[in-house]
């Protein structure tokens, strides 16, 4: 078991890694009291099954898988159903799936009766590598991801990397390269060991863990993200435009996941050695490296983002592995950024 403390003051944490540690989540989790579990309908029921089992009253609701699920709506289905629970101050939520179900039960922990406690239990390796520590929980409104949230710490996160037996192959990927833009932007020696040098998914309990070390740092020295936590956007100012028109909705049979579209943005923001080394982990991973979309259309969606200031938006780039940093650009000068990330 590694157990790594996310020093905030008040807000605190410890994460927890342990390899079949959701069998006894009781051992590091307060849940003598009624716990609102939160997963969705692609999560094996077996995981928040295990974790209702140790809970004192368990109230367990299931949402649609997706990104639709992180709505105002669905927000407010939780809210009721931890009210008609008779849900006090004392009780707490966790979420049990990936990124969306995390944003979705954090944000509904950080306003049911002013906050609640909120713990997180990520079962998809983008979740185990990044979404899940650092406090950020939101919603989307309307086609703006996650544009009505909060920075909301959980009371603990514990990471079980057996849950990664059941996920898809696609999905492991998915979560890698979220993995490779930490180790792209702040560790060098990380990016050639696991990504360059090794076999990638042999090191994966080591990956989770480097990835979770260059984050916790982070976070720690910028929670609220008014500097050097803008450098964990690499990748995301073109992958959210992308990720818009071409993301993977249940409405649409194909399409990109989260983890594709930072793949895909972050190639534009590279220059020098880096473009080079990075586009090779990229390809040996197998994630995509351009999408199919209208570059017009993904500029548009690019200035509704959260991160422009009127024209001119803050960009993560990197000339060098390991030295990432921080660029003002006007949104006119991305569209030729756009046009290389897409076919």
């Amino acid at each position: 078991m590694t157990t790594l403390r996310m020093e905030l003051g008040k807000n605190s944490y410890d994460i927890i890694i342990e390899r079949g540690s959701l069998k006894k989540a009781g051992e590091y989790l307060n849940l003598a009291r009624r716990v609102l579990i939160v997963t969705d309908e692609g999560v094996p029921p077996e995981y928040a099954n295990t974790l209702a089992q140790q809970c004192k009253v368990p109230v367990t609701v299931t949402v649609k898988e997706g990104e639709g699920s992180k709505s105002l709506q669905v927000l407010e289905m939780l809210l009721r159903s931890m009210l008609g629970a008779g849900f006090s101050r004392g009780d707490a939520v966790a979420a049990v799936g990936g990124g969306v179900v995390g944003d979705l039960a954090g944000f509904a922990a950080a306003s049911y009766m002013r906050g609640i406690d909120f713990y997180n239990i990520p079962t998809t390796l983008l979740s185990e590598v990044d979404s899940s520590i650092g406090g950020k929980v939101a919603v989307n409104l309307g086609d703006v991801k996650n544009i009505v949230g909060a920075f909301y710490q959980p009371k603990a996160v514990l990471i079980d990397p057996d849950t990664l037996k059941t996920l898809p192959e696609r999905q492991l990927k998915n979560g890698l390269a979220e993995a490779v833009k930490m180790a792209a932007c702040f560790d060098e020696e990380a990016f050639r060991r696991y990504y360059e040098e090794g076999d990638i998914l042999s090191h994966i309990d080591d990956i989770i863990e480097s990835s979770l070390r260059i984050k916790k740092a982070v976070v720690e020295e910028d929670e609220k993200e008014q500097g050097l936590r803008k450098m964990l956007n690499f990748g995301h100012t073109v992958g959210h435009g992308i990720e818009s028109l071409a993301g993977m909705e249940e409405d649409r049979k194909e399409g990109l996941y989260h983890g594709e579209c930072v793949a895909i943005g972050m190639l534009p923001m590279c220059g020098g050695e880096a473009k080079e080394r990075l586009l090779g982990v990229l390809r040996k991973i197998g994630l995509p490296t351009k999408a199919k979309a209208d570059a017009d259309a993904v500029m548009a969606a690019l200035a509704h983002d959260k991160k422009a200031a009127g024209s001119v938006v803050t960009v993560a780039k990197l000339d060098r592995i390991g030295e990432g940093y921080l660029a003002k650009t006007e949104l006119s000068a991305l569209a030729e950024a756009v046009k290389e990330a897409l076919a």
